[in-house]
Formats: C-alpha cells, sequence, structure tokens
C-alpha cells in the first residue's frame, strides 16, 4: 500500500509498504482524509521524530475494513475518527479518568505508525464512530476541535462569559467557532495577522484586535462588553502572547494556555504581579481527553458539527493528493501553513 513516510530529517516521500493487519483488539482502516498538525512539523523538519522511517498522521478519519477477534462495538464499513491517544489504562492517572496525563501512553502516528497511509492498524478504543451528520473531511477535524473544547469544559465552559482567544491559527479559529455555539456573551479574537482576524470574523468572532497595534491594549480597554467572567485562550504558543493573556486580562479572568512553546518564557516581576494583583486563575491545558474515553469533549465535537456550527471550508490550505502533499509540505521548510493542509486518500483503491 502506499504511505508519506518521514524516511529521515527533512525527507518526506511517497513509499510502498506492507498493508497491515488487524489484532485481537484493532481494526483496519482505510483512510480518507489526515490533517497535517503543527506537532508534526518539527518531527519533519526539525529532527524530532521518535524513529526512522515514521508514517505521521493523528487527525484523520476513515473507515473501518477489518475488526480484530476480541473488538466490539464496530463492524466493516462503519467511518470513525481517530482519537491517537493510547492510553495505558493502568496508571493512577488513568484510573482517575485523567488520560492526557498518562505517563505510560502510545500515540497514533508519532509513535506507532498514522493516518498518513491508506490504512492504518488502530486500537479499537481510539476509534470515536461517526454518523451520517458528520462527513469524513469533518472527520479530520475532530481532534483539533477537541483541542480547543478540552481547556473550555476544564474552564466549566463558557455560557455567558466574555472569551478571548488569542491566536486564530486552526485551533484558535475552531475555538471561536465552540465558543460562539457554546453560549459565550462575546468573542474577541486577537492575532498579528489580518487575514486569520477576518476569517475569524466570518466565523463568528465579535471584536478583532491585531496584536501588532501599539494601541490594542488602549482599544481592548475602551471596548464596551458585558459585565460577565472573562476566559482567555492561548493558542498561539509565544512568550510574548502568554504575557499579553495576563496583560488583557480582567480582574478574576480565567486564562487557559494551550499552545506549546518552542522558546523561554521571561517574564518581568510587574508581569507576575498582575497575577497576584488581579487574583488571576492560570492552568494548562494537556491534548484533549476525559472519561469515558475518549471522553465529553469528543462527543461535543459531534455534537457541535451535527448541528452545523462548525465550519471548516476557510481553515483549509488545501486537499492534496499523496505527491502533491509531499510537495506543499515539503515547500514549508518547516514553517507553518496559513490553513489545514490535508491528504486526501479517499480517491485511493
Amino acid at each position: 500500500m502506499l504511505s508519506i513516510a518521514v524516511k529521515s530529517n527533512r525527507k518526506l516521500e511517497v513509499t510502498h509498504i506492507a498493508q497491515p493487519k488487524a489484532d485481537a483488539n484493532s481494526v483496519i482502516v482505510k483512510v480518507h482524509f489526515s490533517g497535517l498538525c503543527g506537532s508534526d512539523l518539527p518531527r519533519i523538519f526539525y529532527e524530532g521524530a521518535h524513529f526512522y522511517p515514521i508514517v505521521l498522521g493523528h487527525e484523520f478519519s476513515g473507515e473501518v475494513v477489518e475488526v480484530g477477534q476480541s473488538v466490539t462495538g464496530f463492524k466493516i464499513g462503519d467511518r470513525i475518527a481517530c482519537a491517537p491517544l493510547i492510553p495505558c489504562k493502568q496508571c493512577k492517572q488513568c484510573k482517575e479518568g485523567n488520560y492526557s496525563l498518562c505517563p505510560n501512553y502510545s500515540f497514533v502516528g508519532s509513535r506507532v505508525q498514522g493516518g498518513n497511509a491508506e490504512f492504518v492498524n488502530v486500537p479499537s478504543q481510539c476509534c470515536f464512530k461517526l454518523d451520517d451528520t458528520v462527513t469524513s473531511l469533518e472527520g479530520a477535524f475532530f481532534e483539533p476541535l477537541t483541542v480547543s473544547l478540552h481547556p473550555i469544559l476544564m474552564a466549566d465552559g463558557c455560557d455567558n462569559k466574555n472569551v478571548v482567544v488569542v491566536g486564530v491559527g486552526t485551533i484558535g479559529l475552531l475555538a471561536v467557532q465552540a465558543a460562539k455555539a457554546l453560549g459565550a456573551a462575546t468573542v474577541t479574537a486577537i492575532d498579528i495577522d489580518d487575514d486569520k482576524l477576518a476569517k475569524a470574523k466570518l466565523l463568528g468572532a465579535d471584536f478583532l484586535f491585531n496584536s501588532s497595534d501599539g494601541d490594542m491594549l488602549a482599544k481592548i480597554k475602551e471596548n464596551k462588553l458585558p459585565v460577565t467572567p472573562q476566559l482567555i485562550l492561548e493558542t498561539a504558543g509565544h512568550p510574548q502572547t502568554v504575557k499579553l493573556c495576563i496583560n488583557i486580562a480582567d480582574p478574576k479572568a480565567t486564562i487557559a494556555l494551550i499552545g506549546t512553546l518552542h522558546e523561554d518564557l521571561n517574564m518581568s516581576h510587574q508581569d507576575f504581579g498582575q497575577i497576584l494583583r488581579k487574583e488571576l486563575k492560570l492552568f494548562g491545558s494537556w491534548m484533549n481527553y476525559s472519561a469515558p474515553y475518549p471522553g465529553k469533549e469528543w462527543d461535543l465535537a459531534k455534537s457541535l458539527f451535527s448541528q452545523g456550527l462548525i465550519k471548516t471550508g476557510d481553515l483549509i490550505d488545501g486537499v492534496y493528493s499523496p505527491n502533491h502533499f509531499v510537495e506543499r509540505v515539503t515547500g514549508l521548510q518547516g514553517k507553518s501553513p496559513a490553513g489545514k493542509i490535508l491528504l486526501d486518500w479517499s480517491q485511493s483503491s
């Protein structure tokens, strides 16, 4: 079968590998669509892979074509989205339902072969069944959508809150839509890219601010918002955006840190002092799972898509055949694309 493998650092190519067979507790999935995640870029370009060759892809959907003998709840023909975390289910964190915190986890598409292939072996526990109200292309967005839903649920929802999304890439634009759908009083989008902010507006953001504007902080303070709790979602993953969240936060605000930093965060005592003086609540959000596995985030994602409350068209860079996917990703040279790059296996035999 065909796959797209990272053969070595910066070497991505279409290659033939053996088609997998199901074991007792897994299914074989014919992949329909597989998305490039920002976390895949260091695995391709910056020696971040666990091993070579590796078939990446953890944001994917597909159809079950083979079922292991001990598998229940799935049959041939079922369409699924992949919940890529493989928790051990034995440790203290797993037994408490904190699967994202499992110290013994594996992961489809980084620690075992993933969905950038025509077929993939997936543990049945990692298969999330799609119904007819959800397309396979939408199914490839379940994983990133649940990343944005996890901190919202950790913060006890966003109903009647002023939600601020700092960084409106794929996760941020999904967070904008989720917040609106889940009853936010207002949604504010902040980014340095006016094109991304325009997309946020189309997808429901009430207020837009470009953080490169020197007067942005003053404009935010002048903005008349309902008197209601504030929830800030940091999705950009830069030291300056973390500090920006602290600076724009209202007293008693909650800040969810979602973006992964790739450089050190150096904080002045004045910035730290704001956390104290405003009595801010800051928490980290890691992955997207809860009990029962894979969690309420995934059920909520299906509900939002089924109701037509999440749109993906403005989030997509392009949908590519295998060879064109390799060309597009290689051309990034490690930089983030403007939208989601999707690999299309749906036309393969």
